[in-house]
């Protein structure tokens, strides 16, 4: 469980369409086996810690001919931003996927400091 001993609680929010491979034969459209799509998000102002972060599929396009496999997740998570990756396998075939996601984590405060370890 995260504890967060503030009252300095920030949420930030975002969507991003992945990719349209559909539209250039791109290999999630194409391909076969494992595939992945990675793409950084930054938070728009740091948290004073790593957030949690949630994510969702908000729209996607998929071939109806094979079975509908997704992995979305959030990965290498800090105060500043993390991985938003999207993953299928097999015979899959994703046309394009928008996601969605939540942070939430403590903020920093104006009576806060740090000590240089210098």
């Amino acid at each position: 469980m995260k504890r967060i001993s503030t009252g300095r609680l920030g949420v930030q929010q975002g969507s991003k369409i992945l990719f349209s491979d559909f539209a250039d034969g791109g290999p999630m459209w194409t391909g076969h086996g494992p595939r992945e799509s990675r793409h950084k998000v930054e938070f728009a102002e740091p948290f004073s810690a790593a957030p949690s972060v949630m994510t969702a599929i908000s729209m996607w396009d998929a071939d109806t001919r094979s079975n509908l496999r997704a992995d979305l997740s959030a990965e290498k998570i800090t105060r500043e931003g993390f991985d938003l990756v999207f993953r299928t396998w097999a015979d899959t075939r994703i046309a394009r996927i928008r996601a969605d996601w939540t942070a939430i984590g403590p903020l920093p405060g104006e009576d806060d400091w740090e000590v240089d370890g210098n």
